[in-house]
């Protein structure tokens, strides 16, 4: 996935080159077919390169051209871009460049990039260059992003499938992959563990079903590997792989990618134990106590509303119903006045609200546990230190009633000559 901001050469000056090369180049080279490449880049050091890259080459030997299709250009310039993002409606565009420039490009940031020479028909390769050409034009280069289904990789596996007309599908729908979108999102975003831990806290259930090979694609090193084992028809009723040569076009200069996500449980629920310690410290002394307390509840409630807008209001599907809602939600809200007060017996609408989060929390345990949404190192870091926070809420009303009624027994026991 690549920002690119400056301009390349206009379309007449492309025009003009390939008019110039298809006159000098003869009946034959305007007849031959161009040979068609997928190209795989290393994730890189940015956050956004994190997940790799790749894109169509299309070279055309006849006019001593070769061009690179790259699915994944945006720009932070874009008029709303960070309004867009946060509402799941990003624009996206087909960009067309040379391969040397865009070799020297990779090679500048250390990633490698490997080359795998697709054994198409002269017909399909005509076509899907024909299909890229006309892609890449500015009225036709615009699409509706979407990271897990429609993004540099997806959209370069989709041109392939077409020129392959469905051969690629049908040959990796079947086959069941190894992971999730989730797995792989936390994979390859632990060198960044920040917005690791917020991607993971912000996806729901939708994104944790097991994938196939070609969903899978939605990574770029995943369809690089999975094309290797593809086998396509041959024209003469046999088959032949996909695949008619792989080479290394650069070199590896960074750290290979983490192999599997990191593991969140133990550690979480060390973290869990100690904040729900440090509530129970502090709870001793009066304003340090309130304003942690009080400082938790805020985040939780404004955690739990970003949690339901992406929901709610926002395209992010992979957003939907998640789990952790019951652990994050701006009902915690409602209770900033008690935990200011501490020292005070809480209202009864307190008491319900905190009863009602006691409730979501508990249910949330069993959730995590029987595996509806792997998000139980989330239970384990929240629900300590929520239930320890409700716990005197919910139990002072209890221990303040029985003082009251011992005190009226008592009162109307010592009173002499009073009536039974």
């Amino acid at each position: 996935m690549r920002r690119v901001g400056a301009r390349r050469r206009g379309a007449s000056v492309a025009l003009a080159l390939g008019l110039l090369c298809g006159t000098f180049g003869g009946p034959a080279a305007a007849q031959a077919a161009p040979e068609i490449s997928l190209l795989t880049f290393a994730p890189g050091e940015i956050y956004w390169q994190r997940f790799g890259h790749n894109a169509i080459l299309v070279r055309d030997a006849a006019r001593g051209a070769a061009r690179v299709y790259n699915y994944g250009i945006f720009d932070f310039q874009q008029k709303n871009f960070f309004v867009n993002f946060a509402r799941g409606r990003m624009l996206y565009r087909l960009d067309e460049a040379p391969l040397d420039w865009t070799l020297r490009l990779y090679a500048a940031e250390g990633r490698w990039a490997v080359e795998q020479q697709l054994a198409l028909s002269a017909a399909q390769r005509r076509s899907l260059a024909e299909f890229l050409a006309w892609n890449a034009r500015p009225e036709n280069a615009e699409y509706r992003y979407d990271y897990f289904v429609a993004n540099c990789s997806t959209k370069a596996r989709d041109a392939l499938d077409r020129g392959l007309d469905g051969q690629l599908r049908a040959a990796l729908e079947p086959r069941p992959g190894t992971t999730t979108f989730r797995s792989e999102v936390l994979r390859l975003m632990r060198p960044e563990p920040l917005l690791m831990l917020g991607m993971d806290l912000g996806l729901g259930p939708r994104v944790d079903q097991p994938l196939s090979q070609w969903q899978e694609g939605f990574i770029p090193m995943r369809l690089m590997e999975a094309l290797r084992d593809v086998q396509v028809d041959d024209g003469s009723g046999g088959l032949r792989p996909l695949v008619s040569a792989e080479r290394q076009l650069l070199p590896a200069r960074l750290p290979e990618t983490p192999a599997q996500p990191r593991v969140l449980g133990w550690p979480s629920l060390l973290a869990g134990l100690g904040l729900a310690a440090l509530f129970a410290v502090t709870s001793r002394v009066r304003r340090l106590g309130a304003v942690l307390a009080g400082s938790y509840v805020l985040l939780c409630g404004l955690a739990g509303a970003v949690l339901l807008l992406g929901w709610l209001a926002t395209d992010h599907w992979g957003m939907a119903a998640n789990r952790n809602l019951l652990l994050l939600n701006p009902l915690w809200w409602a209770l900033l006045p008690a935990m200011w007060r501490r020292a005070a017996a809480p209202g009864k609408a307190a008491r319900g609200c905190a009863g009602l989060l006691a409730g979501l929390i508990v249910a949330a345990i069993p959730l995590a546990a029987f595996g509806l949404q792997p998000n139980g190192h989330w239970v384990a870091l929240f629900a300590p230190g929520q239930l320890l926070l409700l716990a005197p809420i919910l139990f002072r009303r209890a221990r303040a009633q029985v003082l009251y009624d011992g005190s009226s027994r008592s009162s109307r026991r010592s009173r002499p000559g009073q009536a039974s």
